[in-house]
């Protein structure tokens, strides 16, 4: 019924067909992976690195909720946060706001 050129162009045509699949799902699952915001839990992480490096820390925490942030024309969704450690003897709390699609710290205040 199928002669043997038809078969072959079929089986280019499915080979074509699967290669750009391939393709444009890679594609995609690259493209989704950078748009995807950064856990919280890893953001905390960068920060407690940060501050162990100059000493121990009392504790730690952060919000997971996104909170959006306007500044002029600039819009960002931020996670915000605080460490706790002693410093001559007494408990210093620091609070910080980074940027919940890169992880980037956007702000750290001593309180």
């Amino acid at each position: 019924m199928f002669t043997s050129q038809s078969k072959d162009f079929f089986k280019s045509g499915l080979a074509f067909g699967l290669g750009v699949g391939a393709v444009v799902g890679s594609y995609s699952a690259l493209w989704l992976q950078k748009k995807q915001a950064v856990s919280p839990e890893k953001v905390l992480n960068k920060v407690r690195q940060a501050f162990l490096k100059e000493g121990p820390i009392e504790g730690s925490w952060i919000e997971s909720t996104k909170k959006p942030l306007q500044k002029f024309a600039i819009t960002q969704e931020l996670y915000h946060g605080g460490i706790n450690r002693l410093e001559d003897g007494k408990v210093v709390q620091y609070e910080f706001s980074a940027d919940a699609n890169t992880g980037s710290i956007v702000e750290i205040q001593r309180l």
